[in-house]
């Protein structure tokens, strides 16, 4: 893919789009693909990298949106942060199953963490450009209001938004707003320690694990 340009979305939040080529298979929004940027003084953490892809398949490029969270990030992330429009760069054809169910009566219960955001983002845009409704609760959680991204386009799609800013969101927390949606999934997508943590407790809690779909994010602190 070829390197169009990059956007703030956040604070310490870029988004960086590319123009996809032909062959490039479409994304089902919530899927994440790797990517492969080859560059000068590689660190021992690599030249690849898992994205969460954030734009819509209904968008003409494809986006991925990362957090920059200090000056001593790793060189996947310098390079990413300097590329220059036109640079080229590999992406493993799109994967996952953090998607939405076929039933479309089935109530959503989303809990973000910090850059967890980012594939509710695609399923959220997606529903918004096909004027297709569904009953979603998102709760996200911050550590500080800045680092709140996209909302905007969830306001605009019309969904109950629950921004947790500066508190511990808890398991109980989460037992709660599912309560209100009888029947409903629980998508959960954040940093690894925190969706383990949300996944192991609300199982305790006996809730089943057919109802609960994950998205990880390894390498970020839990919110």
């Amino acid at each position: 893919m070829m390197f169009d340009h990059a956007e703030s979305t956040a604070k310490n939040i870029k988004t960086f789009w590319f123009k996809p080529e032909d062959r490039h298979p479409k994304h089902i929004a919530g899927q994440y693909t790797q990517i492969h940027l080859s560059h000068e003084k590689v660190d021992q953490r690599g030249d690849k990298r898992w994205f969460t892809i954030s734009s819509s398949p209904t968008d003409d490029m494809v986006s991925i949106t990362t957090k920059f969270a200090s000056e001593n990030g790793s060189s996947f992330k310098k390079a990413l942060s300097s590329l220059k429009p036109g640079a080229t760069l590999n992406l493993a054809d799109p994967m996952g199953d953090f998607v939405l169910p076929k039933d479309k009566t089935i109530p959503l219960l989303f809990i973000a963490g910090g850059i967890g955001i980012t594939p509710f983002h695609s399923i959220v845009k997606w529903l918004s450009d096909t004027s297709e409704k569904r009953k979603i609760h998102l709760v996200y959680a911050v550590n500080e209001p800045e680092e709140l991204a996209f909302q905007d386009l969830f306001v605009k799609y019309g969904l109950e938004f629950t921004p947790v800013v500066g508190r511990r969101l808890t398991t109980q927390n989460i037992l709660s707003y599912a309560k209100k949606l009888p029947g409903c999934l629980i998508f959960i997508s954040g940093p690894e320690p925190m969706t383990e943590t949300f996944v192991d407790e609300l199982q305790e809690k006996g809730v089943s694990n057919s109802r609960l779909v994950t998205d990880y994010f390894p390498g970020y602190p839990s919110i």
